[in-house]
């Protein structure tokens, strides 16, 4: 299906896991905004731009839309979702995916010997995506359909990396599913889904790999292109059992393998329940108010 009238926001896009997701939703031909605050090189150490990945959107067939948000300041996001109903009128799709990594969180230590700032997954990760979903769902409610997408990782049900990205992954989890009790009673046709990625072939991970390959040289085997997410994403898009999916943390792979998508050279990467032996929490149905 063509999604040349399919708007979506992919936050945190100017490199990584969102830079690939917005891509891959250029190439079923969506209209993607692009958010990062990156907007020339030097404005982080890793290269990548809000304006290069709309340019990447473009050239896949679909129109990227660049726009500088910081996502740690409600009034450039409140913009950003204003700017968007203004010139579309419309969201389908929203990839809550910004997070504050800091390149201290993969090295040594306990939490309270690496800096305090690490915690700022929880204001650039956890709280900017109920912000942004809290835009989001006024927009999409008044259309009666609409997908919001939490991009999360196995660390949300198994220590990784320390409390701050254990805290922000469950979060995305929890957070779909909450959002989808409130959906589904509210009668719409709106849907709220975390996917737990596999290890992403960015910049970041590469380096990382690369500088210690002793320790992290397996995860080339388990590694997923940064489009491959976005190749989920639009599938789901396109469920017609979309809503009964709503609330849940799905393993990326695994819906893959369901629709029939491969990775880059025609790969099926692996699903957490085998390389990692875990799966997402299941959560219970009962609803307090």
């Amino acid at each position: 299906m063509s999604g040349t009238n399919t708007v979506a926001i992919v936050t945190g896009s100017s490199r990584g896991a969102g830079r690939g997701i917005a891509k891959a939703l250029g190439s079923h031909g969506c209209k993607v905004y692009v958010t990062g605050r990156s907007q020339q090189a030097g404005d982080h150490p890793l290269p990548g731009t809000i304006y290069e990945t709309a340019e990447a959107v473009t050239a896949a067939g679909g129109h990227g839309i660049a726009v500088r948000c910081d996502h740690a300041d409600d009034a450039q996001v409140e913009a950003l979702f204003e700017r968007v109903n203004s010139e579309q009128g419309r969201l389908d799709i929203l990839v809550n995916n910004a997070a504050a990594i800091h390149d201290e969180l993969t090295g040594p230590g306990m939490f309270w010997e690496k800096p305090r700032k690490l915690g700022d997954l929880i204001n650039v990760g956890v709280r900017s995506s109920y912000v942004a979903s809290w835009l989001a769902a006024p927009l999409m409610v008044a259309q009666d359909k609409g997908l919001i997408v939490f991009t999360s990782a196995s660390g949300a049900a198994h220590y990784s990396l320390g409390p701050a990205y254990g805290a922000h992954k469950a979060g995305m989890d929890k957070m779909a599913f909450d959002m989808a009790v409130d959906f589904r009673e509210a009668g719409t046709h709106v849907a709220a889904l975390s996917i737990w990625m596999g290890a992403l072939a960015t910049d970041r991970l590469l380096a990382i790999i690369a500088a210690d390959p002793d320790k992290y040289g397996y995860l080339q085997d388990q590694i997923e292109t940064p489009e491959f997410t976005g190749h989920v994403i639009w599938a789901l898009w396109n469920d017609p059992q979309l809503l009964e999916l709503s609330g849940q943390t799905l393993i990326g792979a695994e819906m893959a393998v369901k629709y029939g998508i491969t990775d880059e050279g025609g790969r099926q990467p692996p699903s957490y329940r085998d390389s990692h032996k875990v799966a997402p929490h299941q959560h219970y149905p009962l609803v307090i108010r």
